[in-house]
């Protein structure tokens, strides 16, 4: 697919996203007082005075909207085939799988409108880790059983590929709940992941036929998140909240989940490991956290400023230093993963490895003075 028909498609899920996120989070950042989401100083927090939460149903409705007008697009065309001639030949000519598509992704939708309430109530009232953690796994068990989102692992156990799924889908749920700790991290982290899967599925290199559903479904999460960072860029005026972090992180689980990264016949299964490279910073971010927890004696649920962000803070780094060497590190870690459908078995490996190696000078340099090292 060319570059100019590639932008087009993009921009068809990115640019209405975008502006109903913009003008959504914008309203709530005065709905938010009066409904009481608001994030107070103190604790653990590193803001110093009071900022209204429920970013997170402006992404939601960037999404949603944008997903309902297309949507209507679909059965318009449908309907009235000479007006195809209207739409970007590269569309146009897989509106039938499109079409067939729409009863899955509304289903998503619900799933992840699910697990926003979820993360809006938690905002709102305050919500018991292990009832958060029962609706994530009921909800991604609903997917994985119910719509058939599964792994493309090449494993011959499919109560095997069914677990690994569901704890896919909890992991970066939580994982980039976690990250958001800072004005515009886990925006931009789910921003850069977002565009890279992006850039996989319609770059050719995934599949013969482009993969236009995963690719349209994550344009939209890419233009709702810009609509949010518009609000949220540091000075942020309004944060996701749990709401948010929930939504992004389920999104961008089941479009790892559809999409198809190789055909084994083609000789290079190792393409599957691909979403795990992209999101190598946010599970390290998680997992580092857990540990840390636990090595102290304390739950892994108990929140606390011992993120990666709050590390790199404690090194002498600003908050918006802290936010961009993220970005750059999950930008570094994630390049290779576009490379993964190209290279055979050897190739995959120094991949992986360069991978592990960006994750081991991170976790050096922010040690570095900490415990005589």
């Amino acid at each position: 697919m060319n570059p100019v028909a590639i932008f087009g498609i993009v921009l068809i899920g990115f640019l209405p996203a975008l502006i109903v996120a913009w003008l959504v989070v914008g309203g709530m950042r005065g709905w938010a007082v009066k409904l009481k989401l608001m994030d107070y100083p103190g604790d653990r927090k590193v803001h110093t005075v009071a900022i209204p939460r429920g970013g997170g149903v402006g992404i939601w409705a960037g999404v949603i909207v944008t997903l309902a007008l297309g949507t209507v697009a679909v059965a318009i065309l449908g309907a009235v085939p000479q007006w195809i001639a209207w739409v970007p030949e590269a569309l146009g000519k897989h509106l039938g799988g499109l079409q067939s598509k729409m009863a899955q992704v509304w289903m998503i939708a619900a799933c992840a409108t699910a697990l926003m309430l979820l993360g809006l109530t938690d905002d709102r009232w305050g919500v018991r880790w292990w009832i958060r953690l029962l609706v994530e796994f009921g909800v991604a068990g609903l997917c994985v059983y119910g719509l058939g989102l599964h792994l493309t692992a090449f494993i011959p156990y499919s109560w095997l590929t069914g677990l690994l799924s569901i704890l896919w889908i909890v992991a970066l749920v939580n994982s980039l709940n976690m990250l958001d700790n800072m004005d515009g991290l886990s925006a931009g982290v789910g921003l850069i992941t977002s565009s890279l899967l992006v850039l996989m599925i319609l770059g050719g290199g995934v599949s013969d036929e482009p993969q236009l559903f995963v690719a349209l479904m994550m344009s939209m999460l890419m233009g709702a998140l810009v609509g949010f960072l518009k609000h949220n860029w540091p000075p942020a005026k309004i944060f996701m909240g749990d709401a948010g972090s929930y939504f992004v992180g389920f999104w961008i689980a089941c479009g790892t989940l559809l999409a198809t990264y190789s055909d084994y016949q083609a000789g290079r299964p190792h393409a599957v490991l691909a979403p795990l490279i992209i999101m190598a910073i946010p599970l390290y971010d998680m997992v580092s956290v857990i540990l840390i927890r636990l090595r102290e004696g304390r739950s892994p649920f108990d929140g606390d400023a011992r993120h990666f962000s709050h590390r790199l803070v404690s090194l002498g780094m600003t908050k918006r230093q802290a936010v961009l060497t993220i970005y750059l590190a999950t930008g570094a870690c994630s390049v290779g993963a576009l490379l993964l459908p190209r290279v055979d078995c050897f190739g995959a490996v120094l991949i992986l490895v360069s991978t592990l190696l960006i994750l081991g000078l991170i976790h050096v340099l922010e040690n570095v003075g900490r415990d005589g090292s």
